[in-house]
């Protein structure tokens, strides 16, 4: 494919006018070609306009309609597939294996999302019946459910350059809810971007969809991204990111005359604690397996464990063990040099904290894109003392905190800010001891995990990817999984309406065969 290195703004193409750049491969540190034309205030006017009028008809195509959409951005993808790997390996450095697999995962969350249209009971239809006789006062009929909130702006991240960006998950979960997408591309990886983009385009002219129904700027966050948030056409926001980032744009959201929500999932360092009888049943086996979850993709991950606290006899064999496995981990490219450049600072600033210990650390090339495995050290009662010991290192280090009993790890899970996952390794006998441990958890993590590790993130019905401030804006619901619908969509209720006016979903006689909820009985 020859790649133009302009944007998508409905079924035509930018033409630039506020600068230029370029892709680097981060392995090389060349420039790539073609330069990336980036887009200004005529255009973000450009794509609300046609997000707009897009939305007047894609909020009222059938479930089935969206379904058939949503799949052929998939089948679309997936003929691409070659040049989409061959991009992104040279835009990121991740292997081809890494690609293709997110390339599967990112054309399965489309059908999976097709699935739950097809089958339609996501709209959460609730019916209670009139009662005129009802004394003193009449009860009114009162119909319910799901209605599309509008056009949705979404932020591509920088380490998913398919799962989480032109049509990963957020993408998908908005235009299964009726709601149009204007998609922000990232910097990083826009050849990629451009690939993807072209397959929803064809996608949207085989199913005979509205223009606006999806459209695509380059351009600076800070910009054209700030832009897009503060019009008033938008009335949502998904975004995979920094804490500054997604902080940026929650705060521009909330100053809006209208505020409209932002899903923000931004930094979390994933606790991981070890239980003293877990350490001595297994401890060689969670030491391997913590390594292999703390160096996997150079720890650009936003469930990479960060943060590993162990208790009981043997915790100084286990640091050993876990030091001696990190430091024989090859330093790899990391995404990009920005990142590459973060992680070695965040990496100087906590070396330097009093109480903290380098265990390992893999040396890197100066001036790379290297990432290095480290692992650091430091003891309960200073990690309590110095709450920026728990700010994330975005990469693959961790810093190893040692408990000397259950007081001392309760006290440490408290002192946690929200986070994505909490690990716990236990034996039974562990959790009578530490019962206490598991309820502080919960209230401070979106997933627990039992005894494994916390980096792979299934995309099914029963996961959630998200969690309490700051490893989100908002952890009442998730960014993976058929959940992730409702983010893009807001209740509306029919009241007394006459059945030939109400959506098909609410109408008496359920032509569409979903489940309800009817006079409080599912059915």
């Amino acid at each position: 494919m020859d790649l133009q290195g302009t944007s998508f703004i409905g079924a035509g193409r930018g033409s630039g006018g506020a600068g230029e750049s370029r892709a680097v491969n981060p392995v090389s540190g060349e420039g790539m070609e073609p330069a990336y034309l980036a887009e200004g205030e005529e255009s973000v006017e450009a794509v609300c306009s046609l997000a707009a009028a897009a939305f007047l008809d894609f909020r009222e195509r059938s479930g089935v309609e969206k379904a058939v959409f949503l799949r052929a951005i998939a089948d679309e993808v997936d003929v691409l597939e070659e040049e989409i790997v061959s991009r992104m390996t040279t835009e990121t450095g991740l292997p081809e294996g890494r690609c293709r697999m997110e390339k599967g995962r990112t054309c399965g969350q489309l059908r999976l999302f097709a699935s739950l249209l097809e089958e339609g009971s996501w709209v959460d239809a609730r019916i209670d019946h009139a009662d005129p006789d009802r004394a003193p006062v009449a009860k009114p009929d009162c119909r319910s459910m799901w209605r599309p909130m509008g056009p949705v702006v979404v932020f591509c991240a920088s380490n998913f350059p398919l799962a989480y960006s032109v049509a990963g998950g957020d993408t998908a979960s908005a235009l299964a809810s009726g709601c149009p997408v204007i998609v922000k591309a990232h910097g990083s990886h826009p050849g990629t971007a451009e690939i993807v983009a072209t397959a929803v385009r064809i996608a949207v002219e085989k199913c005979g969809m509205h223009e606006g129904v999806f459209s695509m700027l380059y351009g600076s966050g800070r910009t054209i991204g700030q832009s897009l948030v503060r019009h008033p056409v938008v009335r949502a926001v998904g975004f995979t990111g920094s804490r500054n980032g997604g902080r940026a744009l929650m705060d521009a959201a909330a100053a809006r005359p209208e505020p409209i929500p932002v899903w923000a999932e931004m930094s979390a360092i994933n606790p991981v604690f070890v239980l003293p009888g877990a350490l001595r049943e297994r401890g060689d086996a969670i030491a391997e397996g913590f390594v292999g979850s703390l160096t996997l993709g150079v720890g650009q991950f936003c469930t990479n464990p960060g943060l590993l606290i162990a208790g009981g006899e043997g915790r100084s064999q286990f640091a050993e063990r876990i030091a001696s496995l990190a430091g024989e981990a090859a330093p790899a490219a990391m995404l990009h040099k920005g990142i590459a450049e973060a992680y070695q600072d965040a990496l100087k600033v906590m070396m330097t904290k009093e109480g903290v210990e380098t265990l390992a650390q893999v040396p890197v090339q100066d001036g790379s894109s290297q990432g290095g495995a480290v692992v650091l050290g430091a003891h309960a009662a200073g990690f309590l003392s110095d709450q920026s010991m728990a700010e994330e290192m975005f990469g693959p280090a961790t810093l190893m905190v040692s408990a000397d009993d259950e007081a001392a790890m309760l006290e440490v899970a408290e002192s946690l800010e929200g986070q994505l996952t909490a690990t716990v390794h236990a034996t039974e006998e562990d959790l009578e001891m530490f019962g206490k441990l598991i309820a502080v958890l919960e209230r401070k993590a979106g997933r627990l995990v039992y005894n494994g590790f916390p980096t792979g993130v299934e995309v099914c019905d029963g996961m959630v990817h998200g969690g309490p401030a700051p490893a989100t804006s908002d952890g009442r619901s998730t960014s993976v999984g058929p959940r992730a619908i409702t983010r893009f969509t807001r209740l509306v209720c029919w009241q007394d309406f006459p059945d030939s006016l109400l959506p098909p979903e609410l109408q008496e006689e359920n032509p569409l065969k979903i489940s309800r909820i009817v006079d409080g009985k599912r059915n």
